[in-house]
């Protein structure tokens, strides 16, 4: 089991994931709202966009910009089933359980929160 810091470092080995940056839009958006209600945007993104056993658009349901959850959830790939079984064994097919949505948030707000320490 890796930890979030050892599953970061080897997402910016990908140069398609260590692609993805917060815009300055983005970040203000983050200031303005706080990091309490991103959290709530990312377990509601994740919980209705990522949790169930069956995604019909799966692949396309995550857009590529919009909401910073969103940036994250491509930067972490925790896009979609496909990314999340590709990079971290999760199987297609099952609901994830409330403890993997959680652990996916963490890694997601994680990623955003060392996206505001940069400058």
């Amino acid at each position: 089991m890796q930890t979030i810091s050892e599953a970061l470092d080897r997402l910016n080995t990908s140069k398609f994931r260590a692609n993805f940056t917060l815009t300055e839009k983005d970040r203000a958006y983050v200031r303005e709202k706080g990091m309490d209600t991103i959290r709530r945007h990312a377990q509601d993104f994740v919980r209705s966009r990522l949790a169930p056993a069956v995604i019909p658009n799966d692949g396309k349901q995550t857009p590529m910009r919009g909401h910073p959850v969103f940036v994250a959830q491509h930067a972490c790939a925790c896009c979609c089933r496909g990314c999340l079984n590709r990079w971290y064994r999760v199987p297609k097919g099952m609901r994830l359980s409330d403890r993997q949505q959680e652990k996916i948030v963490a890694l997601l707000m994680a990623w955003i929160e060392r996206q505001m320490e940069k400058r």
